[in-house]
């Protein structure tokens, strides 16, 4: 009896199917993953002639980063994981790093979707604008940025089997990243905090984007910043793939 392996292509567009349908489905929780930031970019309408809008978009993106990685999918990795989504899906005639790749690319496009949110919200009330070449850069830096943040979402769920205990983590890691990152970064915690966010993986991504929103201003602290960014991705990233299972035995 011959088993025929479907072609990678249609095993790709079933699976990215599938998984924006899952999505779609939690409507709930991609409403909330998506007004994080922007709640707070509206909040922050005061602070804008204060802060700069540099500042203030650089620092919102981060915000939802930290949103989408961390509250969205590492969750959603953890549920279908207890669920048995993953030891049905590899038993599949499909390669295992599609099951992935898919995942992955539906976050990439939600990033893509809230930083446009972002700026479109900034430019109708917060009457924040920047240049075309910065829209765009700004845009690419933050898929980048992205990665960090999935790497880390990815490791936590590595490292810890149960959907429940990965949920209360994430919960305490957003807190963490989210109350020091901000008070941290405009030193309110004193400045030897200060300069510890401005090295923490909250922090070298809101330097990296702030450099990216305005890109002829671009410096040699923006370049370590992202250097810092691509470091800490790859760490997250190897750590999570290698500590990553796929049922919860």
């Amino acid at each position: 009896m011959e088993t025929r392996i479907p072609a990678t292509k249609n095993v790709l567009t079933t699976l990215l199917q599938a998984d924006f349908t899952t999505l779609w489905r939690n409507r709930r929780s991609l409403r909330l993953v998506l007004l994080v930031p922007i709640i707070i970019l509206i909040s922050w309408k005061g602070l804008v002639d204060k802060l700069g809008p540099v500042m203030v978009l650089s620092s919102v993106i981060t915000i939802g980063l930290t949103s989408i990685g961390l509250m969205g999918y590492s969750n959603t990795m953890a549920r279908d994981r207890d669920r048995g989504v993953f030891q049905r899906l590899r038993v599949a005639p499909v390669p295992t790093w599609t099951i992935m790749l898919s995942r992955l690319s539906i976050q990439i496009g939600l990033i893509a979707l809230m930083v446009l949110l972002v700026f479109i919200v900034g430019f109708a009330v917060d009457k924040i604008s920047i240049s075309a070449l910065g829209y765009i850069t700004g845009l690419l830096m933050t898929i980048v940025a992205g990665w960090l943040y999935l790497g880390l979402g990815q490791l936590i769920v590595g490292l810890i089997k149960n959907p429940d205990t990965v949920n209360s983590t994430t919960r305490l890691v957003y807190f963490a990243f989210i109350m020091v990152g901000m008070f941290g970064q405009f030193g309110a915690l004193g400045e030897t905090m200060k300069e510890v966010v401005q090295w923490s993986p909250y922090g070298v991504v809101q330097k990296a984007l702030a450099g990216s929103l305005q890109p002829l201003l671009w410096t040699n602290d923006h370049t370590m910043a992202l250097l810092a960014t691509i470091g800490y991705t790859l760490v997250f990233v190897g750590l999570g793939i290698k500590y990553f299972k796929w049922d919860n035995k």
